[in-house]
């Protein structure tokens, strides 16, 4: 995603086996699928790596120093480009989990306002 009008992604490293059984929708990603993302997406420096033995993964790094991993084991070739396309479409901030749904400094004493209310 771009952030001020700067994509946040910087580079996309694509890990894979070349005779694992998982990494079949990422060989094919990459024949058919990652030249046309290369293409489209010239900001984005793409780099691949051979792992014999170990289960594909895509890893983005991110202009503030994060990472994201997302394992792309026994998954198709769409599926691959989504979820690297999922990838470059991320800030890459670290996800951070609210322990309510409503988060106020001041809660009501009547309760969470609903658009749901029927008069």
């Amino acid at each position: 995603m771009a952030l001020r009008g700067v994509w946040q992604l910087r580079k996309l490293v694509v890990s894979y086996c070349n005779w694992g059984g998982s990494s079949r929708g990422i060989r094919a990603f990459m024949e058919s699928e990652l030249p046309a993302l290369k293409e489209k997406n010239p900001h984005l420096e793409v780099v691949t790596e051979l792992n014999r033995g170990q289960h594909p993964f895509l890893k983005g790094l991110y202009k503030n120093k994060n990472e994201r991993v997302v394992c792309v084991k026994n998954l198709s070739q769409d599926e691959v480009l989504e979820a690297a396309t999922k990838l470059r479409n991320s800030l890459g901030r670290k996800v951070v989990k609210l322990k309510t749904r409503h988060v106020t400094k001041h809660p009501s004493v009547q309760g969470t306002w609903s658009t749901a209310l029927e008069l």
